[in-house]
């Protein structure tokens, strides 16, 4: 069916209500501004703009270069927003700069709800499921610092009728020759108690199978765990499912053959990653490998084609199970409001220098040196015939080009009826919307 322009369903009361206020919020922070409460509006702007920019350059240095230039960044880093601070409490700048937070503060959160309410609500479609009655779940006594052990997964998985595999972590162990041997003695449900990696491994077998399959946030992130709306602080919780769950089609990524519920990474974080210290050690690692990473003689430059489009000598690549809502997964924060729409989300960054740092901290998505799409088809290159690529957080070695697609709606995945999740992700504000939902005609968004 064509929904024809401005047939759809109306914006509601409180969402005009709300709109309004949020651009109520901005006319009055402009008010301050251009007519100071107390002193200085435009110095107290000045010098915030001034401020982040001098961080931004300064954690550029800090992280890019070492000796004297990285303790000058690292003072800078630390510099910038003290004298900030500073110069708002001399002579009661404070005050304007309290005012224009609050109504910042206050136009932002009237705009995310506005947008919020605006968007019809579309949970994946979920199935009743049938009791399994040979299910098998594998547990990772490693993982997460211990939940499998802490929470009492084994002992109540067992009670809930399940037959639990426990890895050895001193031993290498093929979590999916695992997987399909239990699938061969009769399994009808497949369970991971474990990271996003290991979650991965099992999804694959389940999902050639056709089998049901059961996540239990036993990892650190938990980041698939997250975008399914299941409990993070309780892993045992998921183990609901067992007994009274429901079930979701999600899509399943797919990099050279290999299956991924969340993310590939290529660049930088990829041969991080690969560095044996990493595990122990992540951010002396990361200082010490990042300047020759970032801006060394030796440094790697990617190129991707993503559909038709070419993306050139790249630092970094991250290809998602579906699109975050916004470039938040760069620092591990994203949330994905989908996981069957049935297309890859790709962030690509591109900082070459200071200057480049600093437009990327002040005009965040709007800057050149990042790139946010959405797409079908994902290739990598670059000249070397094999580069390092973290797959769920996995350090790998993959030859060139790697491609990554997605298999749509091809995994089951059994989640219990009852799951707290977490509020829908909201896209970032953009204030022609807002204007729209506030003064406009418009309708919600489809």
């Amino acid at each position: 069916m064509v929904r024809r322009r401005g047939t759809g369903p109306r914006v509601s009361a409180d969402v005009r209500f709300l709109a309004r206020l949020a651009v109520l919020a901005v006319v009055a922070s402009v008010i301050v501004i251009l007519l100071p409460l107390g002193n200085g509006g435009l110095e107290v702007v000045g010098a915030g703009l001034l401020g982040l920019v001098l961080w931004a350059v300064g954690t550029w240095w800090f992280v890019a270069r070492r000796g004297s230039v990285r303790l000058l960044g690292a003072l800078l880093a630390v510099g910038a927003p003290v004298a900030v601070l500073v110069l708002l409490a001399h002579g009661g700048r404070w005050v304007t700069a309290l005012v224009l937070g609050l109504c910042w503060g206050a136009a932002l959160a009237c705009a995310r709800e506005a947008l919020r309410r605006s968007r019809p609500e579309r949970p994946v479609p979920a199935v009743p499921a049938v009791r399994p009655e040979r299910p098998v779940l594998i547990m990772n006594p490693k993982s997460g610092d211990g939940k499998v052990a802490r929470f009492g997964l084994v002992e109540r998985a067992e009670e809930l009728g399940a037959r639990v595999v426990l890895l050895d972590p001193s031993t290498p162990t093929d979590i999916a020759a695992l997987a399909r041997q239990a699938v061969a003695e009769g399994a009808d449900l497949l369970g991971v108690a474990g990271g996003d990696g290991t979650q991965a491994l099992v999804a694959a077998v389940a999902a050639e199978h056709d089998l049901p399959f059961l996540v239990v946030s036993a990892g650190t992130r938990n980041h698939f765990a997250l975008d399914l709306g299941l409990d993070r602080a309780d892993p045992a919780r998921c183990l609901e499912a067992l007994v009274d769950g429901e079930e979701l089609r999600v899509d399943l990524g797919d990099v050279a053959g290999r299956a991924f519920v969340n993310t590939v990474s290529f660049g930088v974080y990829a041969d991080v990653v690969q560095r044996p210290e990493y595990r122990d050690d992540k951010a002396g690692t990361i200082l010490k490998v990042m300047p020759d990473l970032l801006v060394g003689e030796g440094v790697r430059r990617l190129d991707a084609r993503v559909d038709g489009t070419a993306l050139s000598s790249q630092q970094a690549v991250l290809v998602s199970n579906n699109p975050y809502v916004s470039p938040d997964e760069l620092s591990g924060s994203g949330r994905r409001p989908r996981l069957d729409d049935g297309e890859l989300g790709v962030l690509a960054i591109r900082v070459e220098d200071a200057t480049q740092a600093a437009d990327l901290a002040v005009r965040g998505s709007q800057s050149s040196g990042l790139t946010v799409m959405a797409a079908q088809r994902v290739e990598v290159t670059s000249d070397a015939d094999e580069i390092p690529v973290a797959v769920d957080g996995e350090a790998l070695q993959m030859p060139t080009p790697v491609v990554c697609t997605l298999r749509p709606g091809v995994l089951r995945v059994r989640v219990p009826r009852d799951r707290p999740g977490a509020a829908p992700p909201v896209p970032p504000v953009k204030w022609r919307r807002i204007l729209d939902l506030a003064f406009g005609t418009g309708t919600a968004a489809p």
